[in-house]
């Protein structure tokens, strides 16, 4: 069996289980984009990060696609794009918030679960590189927390995580 042929097992297969197909993905990626562009902790990271939002969405279908039906269509660096970022484990919680959130209004129950499942790998693995990135070792279930980006932590205002 070739390569390709494996694959497109693999996806007819996990089509058959959850329903996911690339017309889901777009509406989940849209959706869960929307909401991200309307979030006051996240939208601001994302204007300054994203140029142009078409191409973004764009890929964004390609890598939910790699992930949710494993088709090989994306072919970026992830971790590249996010550890300069300064976020922390507030940023990944409301991530995963909003994801989980469209991913449960937007999709039937099993493609939502195979969906959240992966963003939730994807949320500790990027916020572990993150934080690497910045020197850190996180010891296993440690979060990754920046008080300097919390603005109810600056000037001395609430108290430390």
């Amino acid at each position: 069996m070739t390569v390709d042929a494996r694959r497109a097992d693999i996806i007819s297969a996990i089509q058959a289980e959850t329903g996911i197909d690339d017309q889901m993905i777009q509406t989940l990626v849209h959706g869960f984009y929307g909401r991200v562009r309307q979030d006051p902790l996240l939208a601001p990271i994302f204007t300054a990060h994203v140029a142009d939002w078409e191409i973004h969405l764009k890929t964004m279908c390609e890598f939910w696609s790699s992930v949710a039906l494993m088709s090989g269509r994306y072919h970026g660096r992830p971790m590249a794009k996010h550890s300069p970022l300064e976020i922390d484990a507030r940023h990944f919680d409301r991530w995963l918030h909003l994801f989980e959130e469209s991913a449960a209004d937007l999709c039937p129950p099993a493609a939502a679960t195979h969906f959240i499942e992966r963003a939730r790998r994807i949320a500790e693995s990027l916020e572990l590189g993150v934080a690497a990135a910045g020197g850190l070792i996180l010891p296993k279930g440690s979060r990754l927390h920046r008080p300097e980006l919390d603005p109810s932590m600056r000037d001395g205002a609430g108290t430390s995580l």
